[in-house]
């Protein structure tokens, strides 16, 4: 029998290779990133054309390359930065696999110019596919400028996966702001389709946190600073009213390495804990100085999880570190030992003994007078000047005494005159405010007539659903007055028993139903805004909403681009509470960016959702009047899936007469 195991084809070993270093362009970005960064560079500059499909470019002022270590980099397993097993274990530099260059190499056309300081000359590959066409001197700057033209052009399979530009654009501007924010001492520039995206000096961290991230964090920035002899741990935190809807501005760097860790991410959560509203997230960069010994970062190809040597430890720190952050720059909650927090000093209404005083504010409509109270205290003279104007002069304080029969005359004249009621002497204070004796009905008058019920709509279904079955068991064409219980439950009583509806999870239903029925027609209504607000956002939250525009659109949102990473939001949703489209869009980026949907729905499925979700909390109100709840009701039945939320969440609970009966069952019977 033949022997059959070969050893593969250097081409055909680097494309494999490359398909666990370039999954897409971004890769190919954060590769030479890293080694022009590791070649000792003070300016950096980055070229993509067309999302980099048709040109990724590198050109830094490093320290170059001679013409065979040019040669060198291209071959598989080849580097400058490791030279035995120890090396594995104290590694500091940021490209030092030795594969990158072959494997791009290997699925696009490559040009590398590099020149090293003190020669005259530098050098020029040219390889495509592998397959060094071409090496010879050349004119050229100190430093290495290489250009990835027409990825993946010998493999048209992993090119037609690849995505729409808009998205893969925000993975180039994620790699960029990895490599940028853990070396502001380096210059960095963005140029896209030969316009300038960024143009970065070189300067401290947090002016390169405000140069990248935008001047919303000019003011919002605290230092954070913890050093054991185990760890260090440096960087700046947001205060929490910085705190967004998206997570994107979160970054943990390791070595200077960027990296992602769920674990930190809820130390410095916890670090937070009481300081920040529901569903926003906190800014922060930090950066975590370890023993390269007690870390291990190879256990993922793209060297973003690492694993700790000891855990507990540097949870234990970071969380410390920010806490500390906080305290120190008095943004945690602090006690006043100086002034009585319970009690705030009353302030007797006082002027002048002239008496010339200020005009009484108009006493509120549910607040009823006891005549005796201020009879005693306010002359009958003054009284009578109110009664004509309105307003009367307030005296300095007398010590009480019984008022006379006058003066309660002509106070009850005047609260008559405002329209209050007036509450007779030796009647109790009442809580609200109660009819006034002269309009009460007689004894032998017949009482008032109850509220008309409101109509019930009962739509019907073409086939049986579970609506068609809770229609069906309120009974009737008319429906009990709806109330509301600890003001987020709906109770209404049916035919077989008690109907409970969520008034969140209703709202959410019919407002998910309008969305949904609003893109099937192609628009949403809007409602547009007097002026247009320029609303600015981080790079790689505007990437994602470029990505959104289209679907947003059809949701009702109107807005066009205003300049860098700005929009101009001419209209919204009819249903948005006004001065809500930040923070609305900045959780519709996190939800498209997180995919948290528990099924793969296309785009303008999942943003109709999350729309319905965050529009239905936002409007939520803790009390309805009676009318606004019978609506509720009708135009949840009038809804073709009335009983879920998209998601899944019940809007609805019936209990019938049973188990209603079961609540008051001897226990044991």
């Amino acid at each position: 029998m033949p022997d059959i195991i070969q050893l593969l084809p250097e081409y055909l070993a680097n494309q494999i290779a490359a398909g666990e270093v370039v999954q897409r362009p971004a890769s190919v970005v954060k590769e030479l990133l890293e080694n022009a960064v590791d070649a000792g560079a003070t300016s950096v500059q980055l070229i993509v054309k067309e999302a980099g499909k048709q040109l990724v470019q590198i050109v830094d002022n490093g320290s170059g390359m001679s013409p065979t270590d040019a040669r060198m980099s291209l071959e598989r397993h080849a580097t400058s930065k490791i030279r035995s097993t120890e090396d594995l274990f104290r590694i500091r530099t940021l490209g030092f696999r030795g594969e990158a260059l072959a494997s791009i190499a290997a699925v696009a056309q490559v040009e590398i110019r590099t020149k090293q300081r003190g020669q005259e000359t530098g050098t020029l590959l040219l390889v495509e596919g592998s397959q060094v066409s071409s090496q010879a001197p050349t004119a050229c700057p100190d430093g290495t400028s290489i250009a990835v033209k027409n990825l993946f052009f010998n493999v048209p399979a992993r090119r037609n996966f690849l995505k729409s530009n808009a998205v893969e654009m925000r993975h180039i501007l994620d790699e960029f702001q990895h490599v940028a924010l853990a070396n502001p001492q380096i210059a960095f520039s963005l140029y896209q389709n030969d316009l300038e995206v960024f143009s970065l000096p070189a300067g401290k961290l947090s002016q390169r946190i405000v140069a990248l991230l935008g001047n919303n964090y000019k003011e919002q920035l605290a230092g954070c600073e913890e050093v054991t002899p185990f760890i260090t741990v440096k960087g700046y935190i947001g205060k929490p009213e910085s705190a967004k809807k998206s997570r994107g501005d979160q970054f943990f760097f390791v070595n200077n390495r960027f990296i992602r860790s769920a674990y930190l991410n809820h130390a410095v959560l916890a670090a937070y804990e009481g300081l920040l509203p529901k569903d926003t997230h906190p800014f922060y960069v930090l950066f975590l100085e370890l023993d390269p010994k007690t870390i291990d970062i190879n256990v993922h190809p793209t060297k973003t999880e690492i694993k700790f040597e000891d855990e507990k430890t540097v949870y234990a720190v970071v969380r410390a570190a920010v806490r500390q952050a906080l305290g120190l720059h008095s943004l945690t909650p602090s006690l006043d030992f100086e002034g009585d927090v319970n009690f705030a000093p009353i302030r007797p209404l006082r002027t002048s003994a002239s008496g010339a005083g200020g005009e009484l504010p108009a006493p509120t409509r549910h607040v009823e007078f006891n005549p005796d109270a201020l009879a005693s205290s306010v002359s009958a003279a003054a009284l009578r000047q109110a009664g004509k104007s309105r307003s009367a002069d307030a005296y300095e304080r007398q010590p009480p005494s019984k008022p006379t029969e006058q003066a309660k005359r002509d106070l009850e004249a005047f609260y008559r005159e405002l329209g209050q009621p007036v509450r007779p002497e030796g009647e109790p204070a009442a809580v609200t405010p109660p009819t006034p004796p002269a309009a009460a009905p007689a004894p032998t008058e017949a009482a008032p007539a109850p509220l008309p019920e409101l109509p019930f709509l009962h739509p019907t279904p073409p086939t049986p659903t579970p609506a068609q079955a809770l229609t069906q068991a309120s009974g009737g064409s008319h429906s009990p007055r709806a109330t509301q219980v600890l003001t987020r439950y709906v109770l209404l009583p049916v035919k077989s028993g008690l109907m409970l509806i969520d008034q969140e999870a209703a709202r959410e239903r019919i407002l998910y139903e309008q969305y949904a029925a609003g893109q099937t027609r192609g628009a949403v209504h809007s409602q547009a805004l007097l002026f247009p607000r320029p609303l600015t956002f981080s790079p790689s939250d505007f990437a994602v909403l470029q990505e959104l525009t289209q679907p947003l659109h059809l949701l009702g949102f109107r807005f066009a681009e205003f300049g860098p990473l700005t929009i101009a939001v001419e209209a919204v949703p009819a249903d948005l509470p006004a001065q809500g489209e930040k923070e609305l869009l900045e959780s519709l980026i996190e939800q498209f960016r997180s995919g948290s949907a528990p099924l793969r729905v296309d785009r303008r499925e999942a943003l109709a959702r999350a729309l319905a979700r965050r529009v239905a909390q936002a409007t939520s109100q803790p009390r309805l009047p009676d009318v606004e709840l019978s609506a509720l009701v009708d135009k949840l039945f009038a809804c073709q899936v009335p009983n879920y939320t998209p998601d899944g969440r019940p809007t609805v609970v019936l209990l019938d007469g049973q188990q209603l009966a079961e609540f008051f069952r001897k226990p044991g019977t």
